[in-house]
């Protein structure tokens, strides 16, 4: 399960409503509490050890951050889409912040190599100083070295897995998205059988659960395959940074549980933008844009943001100030999935299919076909 908080959802410059671009994502195994019996699992995943991920950190995003319960201390890795100064800005004041918090855990780091030079001009001019290790991985690289394998994974335990994998966009400067991979296992006792086949709840069906072969009192040969499923859960993500060719993504998505994307302008203004200064293309997309490439790609849910400071925030199609209808209507005419549009602080979960990779017939849960993605309300705590 992937919890997304959205802490900017503003393009270029922040407004009242709206902080610029970042976007907070929990990773939360829901089978790290209420262990059942014979589990080895250690990591109870209590309000204290909830790790996430930062995709890009435009500034005041740590003003943003006081209005949530979200701690520094768990943040795993920050991810930076582009070096555009609405995605990037608010790096610096928060890492220097998780340092005054008293953070003294590794950090990861996935950005363009251009932020490391300003993370190094920022240190050497304000004496920045950062108790922590800093793992910074340069996008370029990941491309470079891995070819179509454009993953970093990051181990959370020993069931839970966070893979993060890159694509290329298309934009004014070199632009990416992060597909977030979550997979949890676990192994899952079929105590019915046991009690069936007349073997009590004891000692050994810890050991079953655990991959053991076991003997029983009366010397009866038990192998731990004929007890035990094996259960996996995967939950996927791709959120985009600054993009005007969706098409980019039509790999990256496919077996996406939802895709976030920009959408700064209607199709309309974004056509009067182009025609009225033919020697500057914006590249960013319309609602519009996305809404054709969601459609044909099969997409079932669907999240925007990124939205021009022009657009108020109530959705009003009656009214002459542009507004979230605007956006909403130019995607909804074309696309007929799952559609949000993000506001600070708004909070979705996504709930991956479940499969079985034993012998036993699938999870009925992994074949429901009802929305893997809701809106939870809002994250302020004020």
């Amino acid at each position: 399960m992937l919890k997304l908080t959205f802490l900017g959802t503003s393009a270029g410059v922040p407004t009242k409503q709206r902080n610029v671009t970042a976007l907070a994502i929990e990773c939360l195994n829901p089978h790290s509490s209420g262990v059942q019996q014979g589990s080895r699992q250690q990591n109870n995943q209590s309000k204290k050890s909830r790790p996430w991920v930062l995709i890009d950190c435009g500034e005041g995003t740590q003003q943003q951050l006081l209005h949530t319960k979200l701690s520094l201390h768990q943040l795993a890795a920050i991810c930076i889409t582009h070096v555009h100064g609405d995605h990037c800005y608010g790096l610096p004041g928060l890492l220097a912040s998780a340092a005054m918090s008293g953070r003294r855990e590794p950090l990861t780091l996935i950005a363009p190599k251009a932020i490391a030079t300003l993370l190094e001009a920022i240190t050497a001019t304000t004496e920045l100083y950062l108790p922590f290790d800093l793992n910074f991985i340069a996008i370029e690289g990941v491309l470079a070295e891995q070819g179509d394998m454009n993953k970093v994974s990051i181990s959370l335990s020993d069931q839970h897995q966070l893979d993060i994998d890159i694509t290329r966009l298309s934009h004014r400067v070199a632009s990416h998205a992060f597909g977030i991979t979550q997979t949890i296992s676990r192994r899952i006792l079929n105590t019915d059988k046991l009690v069936a086949d007349g073997i009590p709840a004891s000692a050994l069906w810890g050991k079953l659960q655990q991959g053991e072969d076991v003997t029983t009192e009366d010397s009866r040969q038990l192998q731990s395959v004929d007890y035990v499923d094996d259960e996996i859960q995967r939950t996927r993500v791709v959120v985009a940074g600054d993009n005007d060719t969706p098409n980019c993504l039509r790999k990256a998505v496919i077996d996406t549980d939802l895709l976030v994307h920009e959408a700064t302008y209607t199709h309309e203004v974004l056509t009067k933008i182009r025609a009225k200064n033919p020697d500057y293309d914006p590249m960013h997309s319309s609602a519009q844009l996305l809404g054709e490439f969601a459609q044909a790609a099969g997409l079932k849910n669907l999240i925007l943001t990124h939205f021009s400071a022009r657009y108020q925030g109530f959705d009003n199609p009656n009214s002459k100030t542009p507004n979230m209808a605007n956006i909403r209507l130019d995607a909804e005419n074309i696309y007929k999935g799952n559609l949000w549009l993000a506001a600070d602080f708004d909070q979705y979960m996504v709930d991956g299919a479940i499969e079985s990779v034993s012998n036993q017939e699938a999870s009925q849960k992994g074949s429901q076909e009802e929305s893997r993605v809701q809106y939870i309300g809002s994250a302020r705590s004020d």
